[in-house]
């Protein structure tokens, strides 16, 4: 009999990987769980106590994004398929916060390990404040400089992150994103999709959080509007159907793949191809008509142009399936 967790998280993690599991969970479980933002900042405002930040001794973590779980899922084994339902991301702050970062995003000077990727000066330093009318579910943003005065835009929540551990044994910041999901920043993260992700490691190691109230295509400046929210996921394991290699989303309306990778167009491309795939391996299209049909009535998503990889969703509408 499937299992309810309310999970009340006792660590955050900033990798992706095979950390020690908050939980054991069985396919069919459902988890409950209160997120922090991106910025460590919980549903109070309160800023997340640095004992219950993730940290080693021996290297260097960039404290961003973190995350609840893994949750260690009893029956999954490696080549499996983890199937997430994301039931609710009910925000439960009535605030989110963006910002300019000087070094971080392609609009402005990178700033990797080796130094600076330009000779100019780096974004300036700039905070925004929205506030959210959870009744209403829009968010507000004061804009004194401006003509406007203040907009009103309509809130959408999502989880920025969403993976499992990655292959190889690795370790992957939960700044960036591959095969194992991640930081994809995939407005369609969000209640009511499913995601399927591959299963590189015994056990998959489930972890989510980096919820968003509202971001547009790309998370252009690299910060959407950062906020908490109680999430309700519901885990499945299938056995069958696989392996895939990169994260599959559905809803309602799309089948989906995000490709997580550089340059831009290597992530097109892969989205693409593992699309073309699936509609021929599970949904007995030809892989040429597949291609064509693509062609003529796919839709693509861009998550994010700022991480260190970047992610492409392509999207095939469900109405043109057998």
């Amino acid at each position: 009999m499937a299992t309810v967790h309310r999970h009340e998280p006792s660590i955050y993690y900033y990798t992706f990987g095979p950390n020690e599991p908050a939980l054991h969970i069985n396919a069919g479980d459902h988890v409950i769980v209160q997120t922090v933002d991106a910025g460590h900042w919980d549903r109070n405002g309160e800023e997340l106590a640095a004992e219950k930040r993730y940290s080693r001794p021996d290297t260097e973590y960039r404290q961003a994004n973190p995350q609840v779980g893994p949750y260690y899922v009893e029956e999954a084994e490696v080549g499996d398929i983890l199937c997430v339902r994301i039931h609710r991301v009910d925000l439960n702050r009535d605030w989110a916060f963006s910002r300019y970062n000087p070094g971080f995003g392609n609009m402005g000077v990178e700033d990797y390990p080796g130094g600076p990727t330009g000779l100019n000066e780096p974004l300036p330093q700039k905070y925004y404040h929205w506030e959210i009318d959870l009744e209403s579910q829009m968010a507000t943003l004061d804009l004194p400089e401006s003509k406007l005065g203040s907009i009103t835009i309509p809130c959408h929540p999502f989880l920025g992150c969403i993976g499992v551990a990655p292959r190889f044994g690795e370790h992957i910041s939960t700044l960036s994103s591959a095969n194992h999901g991640g930081n994809m920043d995939c407005v369609d993260t969000g209640p009511g999709t499913t995601v399927y992700l591959p299963v590189f490691v015994k056990g998959a190691y489930l972890q989510f959080a980096d919820v968003h109230a509202a971001q547009g295509d790309g998370e252009l400046c690299g910060v959407a509007l950062e906020t908490c929210a109680e999430v309700e996921v519901e885990v499945e394991v299938r056995k069958s159907g696989g392996p895939i290699y990169w994260p599959r989303f559905e809803d309602d309306e799309w089948i989906m793949v995000a490709a997580n990778t550089r340059p831009l167009m290597d992530a097109y491309k892969i989205a693409h191809v593992e699309l073309i795939r699936w509609l021929a391996s599970d949904y007995g299209f030809d892989l040429w008509d597949a291609f064509q049909v693509v062609s003529q009535v796919g839709r693509t998503r861009v998550g994010n142009v700022v991480d260190p990889n970047f992610t492409v969703v392509a999207k095939f509408p469900k109405r043109y399936l057998p």
